[in-house]
């Protein structure tokens, strides 16, 4: 197609540039227009109707190609550029320039920036010509070792076959013809065969060092030439260029990045050092922990394997006649030798299908296990009440997998050092009950130090003060329940609590005694022993009943917790321990032995510890946390799911209602005399704040009894409260202008002490 530019001339037309496509020129005879120039010149100018028509004819689609004739009459002048420049004019403006210029300078500088960025990488020149020397190191010891050391052990089998013969051959009597001369023959083979050995172990070492040495001279004499031949040339500047040189070919030979290196120097380190576990490294590693011999091996049932969390796993047979609990002992060794910390490891015998005797779980974790920071517990999320009578979510394994227990018929003990974090594991067990509306609570705090206080308002009976007389009413209170759930169980015909049963009958409603701190209570000098064998009734016949028995403390040993009892808790979890033994009080006797040592439980780790609930073996657990303001919303929740059901407790009574509970005359007398010292004192108190009310005539104690509705005589009364001779003085009374007769509080409290055995 052809160009044609507007008229030049101030007789020309003003059009726009107009290109005609061919066959869609102006509807005029060709001979009488001009041709125009191919490229560039100026040419006459065109009527407003051939452009029109021009146009309407590429609209249309009519445009047809131009025959063969017209096109050999199509003469392009390629000299024909006038002035026309063959770079446009504003390329060479000052703007142009700087444009152009600035497109090179922007690549070279995003070039030079991408070239720094590849530095830190394994792409960078550093790192090529690490990968290079490394490459060219190999290269240069190549792979005639190997054969060397073969044939070396060869030579030292042949030289100790070769020693014994000759041993043999000089101690076989010379009686023995035959034999003597067989061993003489045998020696002189043997003897020929080390010979031979020896000759090729020394044949291939000297091929060794030639090939290594001519290897060497390739690898390393350039560069070394360069350098030396560059300072000698050139000084400083050319042992530079050298020095570039050889830094150059290093690079060029470790280009390319391979993912996986073969370092024919380094054998395999540890899982500490990063390496991946693998059979010849467990096979290693359990001999150096000495549970099977040099030349045993293991069988793998399952291959070692990456697990989403960083941590490696396998399923293992040891050699026949090795017990899995060998193993199991030697765990601190096997750590070792992995190159990480005891309490990253976890043995366990395999369950399921096909577990047998020699079958271990391996399980090591990447990092040390449990100091991460806690998820959320569950309970937290649950808007429902909970069913104490199923399983209870206690909290995480070391391989992540959620730990329940069932403490149906069941008791406890949690155990630990100072800080271990039984409060807290507590807590989980605790809540699992409070949120639970149909359970009752008791609970005793021996530490006095305010844990229990949350749930202080949702128990029927609490002890916080570490007070050990009254933890033994209490346990006396609780154990007259079981006396009545036991009856209420026969008369029904049933043998035990069960959830129906439960649900049907208050009475038996699922009980928590939870005891914090035994020791405080058990080590006492006066109620010790009478509280152990409260304790020991109530878990040795309380399961059966709906009475769900835990005890915390901090080393249950036999000086702290007896034995009888301690055999009784079911549940047991140890959190860390200073001492094996220590575990073993917890856990029992030869749990350490046998592998199971809250010793190797780190301090970081709060919260862990080896739960023996369910199985044969401890699992290791770290309780679910929940921070002390989580635990206030959680017992809020409770309180409210209780009210809803109505199983809210009454509160604490009095000890008028305590007396009047006995269902006597004489408590119902003083339960009178108690709330008329009450009812004086309070009004004294209102009247003046240090007021208090310690005597009352007896003419005022005797109206009160008869409004009461009990008709009784100042003399009655006088042989009920009984009263020391310094008590019966007169005193002065209000408005009174004469002393009177009265009792002091004291001997009214001092009767009820010592007639019912209750205290205010």
């Amino acid at each position: 197609m052809t160009e044609m530019p507007t008229g030049r001339g101030p007789d020309s037309t003003n059009l726009a540039t107009i290109t005609y496509v061919h066959g869609a020129g102006p509807a005029t005879d060709a001979s009488t227009i001009p041709a125009s120039p191919a490229l560039g010149g100026s040419s006459e100018a065109t009527d407003r109707a051939a452009v029109v028509e021009s146009a309407r004819r590429v609209l249309e689609g009519t445009v047809t190609s131009p025959a063969p004739a017209e096109v050999e009459k199509l003469e392009v002048d390629l000299d024909a550029f006038d002035d026309r420049p063959l770079i446009p004019a504003w390329a060479k403006t000052p703007e142009g320039w700087a444009m152009y210029s600035g497109v090179v300078y922007r690549s070279r500088l995003r070039a030079y920036r991408r070239w720094v960025r590849r530095q830190r990488t394994d792409r960078g020149h550093l790192a090529q010509f690490k990968r290079g020397t490394r490459r060219v190191q190999d290269w240069v010891t190549g792979f005639e070792g190997i054969q060397t050391q073969a044939l070396a052990h060869q030579a030292y089998v042949a030289a100790k076959e070769a020693r014994g013969a000759a041993r043999a051959a000089r101690f076989t009597p010379a009686l023995l013809v035959n034999k003597k001369k067989t061993a003489l023959m045998e020696a002189d083979r043997t003897q020929t065969v080390a010979m031979q050995a020896v000759a090729a172990h020394k044949s291939a070492k000297s091929y060794r060092r030639k090939l290594r040495a001519l290897r060497a001279g390739a690898a390393y004499g350039p560069p070394i030439a360069a350098i030396t031949g560059g300072y000698v040339q050139g000084g400083a500047l050319g042992a530079s260029a050298g020095l570039l040189a050889t830094f150059t070919g290093g690079a060029f030979a470790g280009r390319e990045v391979i993912s996986e290196e073969t370092d024919w120097s380094a054998d395999w380190r540890s899982l500490g050092d990063g390496d991946p576990m693998s059979a010849p490294m467990l096979d290693e590693v359990f001999r150096h922990a000495k549970v099977i011999g040099s030349d045993e091996s293991l069988h793998m049932v399952q291959m070692p394997m990456l697990d989403a969390r960083g941590a490696w796993s396998a399923v293992i047979d040891l050699p026949p006649g090795i017990p899995a609990k060998k193993a199991m002992r030697s765990l601190s060794e096997i750590a070792s030798a992995l190159g990480v910390e005891d309490a990253q490891v976890n043995m366990v015998k395999a369950k399921g299908k096909g577990a047998r005797a020699g079958r271990l779980e391996i399980y090591v974790a990447r990092e040390l296990p449990f100091t991460e920071k806690a998820e959320p517990g569950p309970l937290l999320a649950l808007e429902a009440a909970t069913n104490f009578w199923g399983r209870i979510a206690i909290g995480p394994d070391v391989r992540g997998l959620p730990i329940s227990i069932s403490v149906v018929e069941r008791s406890g003990l949690v155990g630990g050092e100072p800080g271990a974090g039984k409060s807290a594991s507590g807590n989980v067990i605790l809540l699992a009950a409070a949120l639970d509306p149909r359970v009752i609570l008791w609970l005793a705090d021996g530490k006095a130090g305010g844990d229990l206080e949350p749930f202080a308002g949702l128990c029927e009976y609490f002890e916080g003060d570490a007070d050990p007389e009254a933890f033994y009413e209490m346990l006396k209170a609780a154990v007259a329940d079981m006396r009545a759930r036991y009856a209420l169980l026969k008369k029904l015909g049933k043998r035990k609590v069960t959830e129906e049963l439960a649900n049907k009958y208050p009475l038996l409603r699922q009980k928590l005694l939870w005891v914090d701190e035994l020791m405080f209570y058990t080590t006492d000098d006066e109620f010790g022993k009478k509280i152990t064998k409260l304790l020991r009734n109530l878990v040795s016949r309380g399961r059966a009943a709906g009475i769900v028995t835990f005890c915390a403390t901090q080393k249950p040993g036999s000086d702290v917790v007896d034995t009888s009892l301690r055999d009784l808790l079911s549940i047991r979890w140890a959190l860390r321990c200073t001492t094996p033994e220590a575990s073993d009080t917890i856990l029992g006797k030869g749990a350490a032995a046998a592998g199971y040592s809250a010793k190797t439980i780190e301090p970081e780790m709060r919260g862990a510890g080896l739960l023996w609930a369910e199985g044969s073996n401890p699992t290791l657990v770290r309780a679910d946390y929940y921070s002390d303001e989580e635990v206030e919303l959680l017992c809020k929740r409770a309180y409210a799911l209780r009210e809803a059901a109505g199983t809210l407790p009454d509160g604490p009574k009095t000890l008028s209602d305590q007396l009047r509970d006995k269902g006597e005359a004489d408590a119902d007398v003083l339960a009178v005399l108690v709330d008329v010292f009450n009812a004086y004192d309070q009004a004294a108190k209102e009247d003046d704040a240090t007021g208090e009310v310690d005597w009352l005539p007896g003419s005022v104690l005797v109206e009160a009894l008869k409004a009461a509705g009990l008709d009784i005589t100042p003399e009655k009364l006088g042989r009920l409260v009984v009263r020391e001779a310094d008590e019966k003085k007169k005193r002065a009374w209000e408005d009174s202008t004469s002393a009177l007769n009265g009792f002091p509080l004291a001997a009214v409290l001092r009767t009820v002490q010592s007639k019912y055995g209750l205290t205010a």
